[in-house]
């Protein structure tokens, strides 16, 4: 972990017992839904730790106090279509985050992001992005959208992701140090077919009830 120190990996019991049941193959469709979605609140609870805050005058009941509210605008960036289950919990946690949806994948031949949709406004609306995607495998695809978040002009950019392989952090700290990627789980390797190991097999197809789970 010394080697990629914008890499938070989740220590709570929480994140922890929660991901059991998500990597389990007897999980339901269903029952892993809902794990994708209480797993994204703990994991957005920690990235969102050193958002900025501005100063707010608060009438309680009692009396006239000095409080604070959210200074950062958050933009939410779900990675379709396997990021759209982590939308939902982030909202509940920032209800006044922009969401904006962006589907890509990198060009096998090439090597580069080809978007097959965008919808982001002409500059950038928000002072903090989180891109958000269940799997960081060989970090292709989080590459490709912080490559378009920064011509976008996004400067502060993290990484929600629920499992990790090393392999994708090294691609993206590597091309991007100034991101930081937060996860319940550095898993041990790729496979040959570009699969987390151990992981959870295809979060997508996990989720919405297609392909296999194996």
């Amino acid at each position: 972990m010394a080697a990629w120190p914008n890499l938070h990996v989740s220590q709570h019991p929480a994140v922890r017992h929660k991901l059991g049941i998500l990597r389990n193959q007897k999980t339901e469709p269903k029952k892993f839904r809902e794990v994708v979605r209480e797993l994204s609140w703990l994991l957005g609870y920690e990235a969102l730790a050193d958002a900025r805050m501005r100063s707010v005058d608060v009438q309680t009941p009692l009396e006239l106090m000095a409080g604070e509210e959210l200074a950062d605008r958050i933009g939410l960036i779900p990675i379709l279509r396997a990021g759209l289950g982590m939308v939902d919990a982030m909202l509940e946690l920032m209800p006044t985050a922009e969401v904006w949806h962006l589907g890509l994948f990198r060009d096998e031949k090439t090597l580069r992001p080809v978007e097959y949709y965008n919808k982001l406004p002409d500059s950038a609306t928000v002072d903090l992005c989180l891109i958000l995607d269940p799997m960081l495998a060989t970090g292709g695809s989080a590459t490709a959208a912080i490559e378009v978040l920064k011509k976008w002009g996004a400067v502060r950019i993290k990484l929600v992701n629920l499992i990790a392989a090393p392999e994708g952090v090294e691609a993206v700290l590597s091309a991007h140090p100034d991101v930081e990627i937060y996860t319940a789980s550095l898993d041990r390797q790729l496979n040959e077919k570009g699969y987390i190991m151990p992981g959870l097999g295809d979060a997508g197809d996990r989720q919405f009830g297609t392909g296999q789970t194996g």
